[in-house]
């Protein structure tokens, strides 16, 4: 009886340890599972997109492909190399990224780690994680040799290709799953993010009547942008249309109809830190071709970009966070006074079709974006006239990305234009006066034109733009200043 009970006993227990073996084994199991799993990169974002894809390299005759997490290289119709297994490839390309003219295989994968063991003397540890990488591999006949293999980036890449702007400006575009795009060129060193925006703002005419320039002779010309001293900090081009030719001879200070403008305002541009200045007006001879070439070597000295005045090349090329513009200045007229039959371009016009079109696309391939100040209109009016519809259908047609108007001192409407192919051209038709005396209450309602241009995946493209109304007042003392109208809040697109 004894026995028995003891018996009965013991098989329970026999029971509970099988139970807690097989547990413990499952437990086991699932870990060693997971921790493979895990090893083999299941668990990496579900965002990543894990495509087969090949890419021909253009010059080499390397054919590369990406397939089931890996990157191959063939020369010849043979494999010439593979990637670790412990790197998981999501894309791969050809490209010269770091500008020497030969080209790179250029691997996106993730790997366990930072560093791996060549890490800095001043990392004790690696990372025990998986993160995203940038690396490089040169092509060297039948051989594959690392160039960089460190590159970290510290954002997420959904996708990535290769950047050239105009320029010659490469690198690459790394996109994030939320569709954000960013610029990476490459140093001695690896990969730096690069400046991908430049922002513009745009003042329109400046005019310095006979009670402007009076008081600044007497009090000095800082008043005129004391109220915009943070904005042209904060902005990478500054633009403002100077109206009336520059003179250093007080004898040919002048007011309507005929101008004739101190220097110090020219003095108080560069100071204010503008970039450049329009000068293809219709009063830009009024002091004759000297006073045309005066005004635009004044400003050239003093470091800013004088557009619209000279023979030698229609448009200035300016460059601005690896971004190169084409800058366009053209005016309706001259008032009727002509440039001198020497230099019958000296002020550049609105007028030959063919020329103006042959000179964008000339711009179009040497720039990556390109902008119009076009100097047009009919003064005082509300909206648009026949002159710049005609001329905004051209620059459209000819793919211009941005027009900024100005002549008619007052503000007139603006509108985003798009053509068959997509092409979107930003016109701002007249931003009005920036400072001016004249009487009428509609000149005294101007606008600053502001937009950004980005690098994105299909170009250099306007991300966002605006109008912020400006108002001239009269103060006290025969003062006239300019200041951000309605609060300065910008107007809705």
């Amino acid at each position: 009886m004894i026995l028995c009970m003891n018996k009965e006993k013991r098989v329970p227990e026999k029971r509970k340890r099988a139970v807690w073996l097989l547990t413990f084994a499952a437990a086991a199991g699932i870990a060693l599972l997971g921790f493979l799993l895990w090893k083999n990169g299941a668990f990496l974002p579900r965002w990543v997109s894990w495509e087969n894809r090949m890419v021909q390299e253009a010059e080499g005759g390397y054919r590369v492909e990406a397939k089931s997490r890996r990157a191959y290289v063939f020369y010849g119709g043979k494999e010439i190399w593979r990637s670790p297994r412990e790197y998981k490839v999501q894309d791969v390309m050809s490209c010269d990224m770091d500008s020497d003219g030969q080209e790179e295989l250029v691997i996106l994968c993730w790997k366990i780690g930072r560093f791996g063991k060549h890490k800095p003397f001043w990392i004790k540890e690696d990372e025990k994680k998986w993160s995203q990488h940038l690396f490089v591999y040169e092509y060297a006949g039948e051989d594959i040799r690392p160039k960089w293999m460190s590159s970290y980036m510290g954002v997420d890449a959904a996708a990535m290709s290769a950047f050239e702007s105009a320029g010659g400006r490469t690198g690459i575009l790394l996109t994030d799953p939320a569709g954000e795009t960013s610029l990476w060129g490459w140093d001695s060193w690896g990969f730096s993010r690069q400046e991908t925006e430049v922002s513009f703002a745009v003042f329109g005419d400046l005019i310095a009547h006979e009670p402007i320039w009076r008081y600044g002779l007497s009090e000095g010309f800082g008043f005129l942008f004391e109220n915009f001293m943070e904005v042209l900090e904060k902005t990478d081009v500054a633009v403002i249309n100077q109206e009336t030719p520059l003179t250093a001879d007080p004898g040919q200070y002048s007011d309507y109809p005929r101008f004739g403008t101190p220097g110090q305002v020219g003095e108080a541009i560069a100071a204010a830190g503008f970039d450049a200045v329009t000068c293809a007006t219709n009063h830009m001879l009024d002091l004759g071709a000297e006073g045309a070439l005066f005004t635009r070597d004044f400003f050239e000295e003093r470091g800013v970009r004088c557009l619209g005045i000279g023979e030698e090349k229609p448009y200035a090329l300016l460059v601005k966070n690896g971004i190169r513009f084409a800058l366009f200045n053209a005016s309706y007229g001259t008032n009727g006074m002509p440039a001198p039959e020497d230099m019958p371009g000296l002020i550049h016009l609105l007028e030959d079709e063919g020329k103006i079109r042959a000179d964008l696309e000339k711009a179009r391939k040497e720039a990556d974006f390109v902008i119009v100040f076009a100097h047009w209109g009919t003064e005082n009016a509300a909206e648009p006239d026949a002159f710049q519809k005609k001329w905004a259908e051209i620059f459209l047609e000819e793919q211009v990305d941005v027009v900024v108007g100005t002549h008619p001192h007052r503000l007139q409407p603006y509108e985003l234009l798009t053509d068959g192919s997509g092409h979107e051209t930003l016109i701002f038709y007249s931003i009005g006066n920036f400072l001016s005396a004249q009487p009428e209450k509609s000149c005294e309602k101007g606008g600053m034109a502001s937009f950004t241009v980005s690098v994105t995946e299909e170009g250099c493209k306007i991300t966002d733009y605006s109008l912020t109304p400006l108002r001239i007042e009269w103060e006290a003392g025969g003062k006239v200043v300019t200041r951000m109208g309605e609060g300065g809040q910008d107007e809705e697109k």
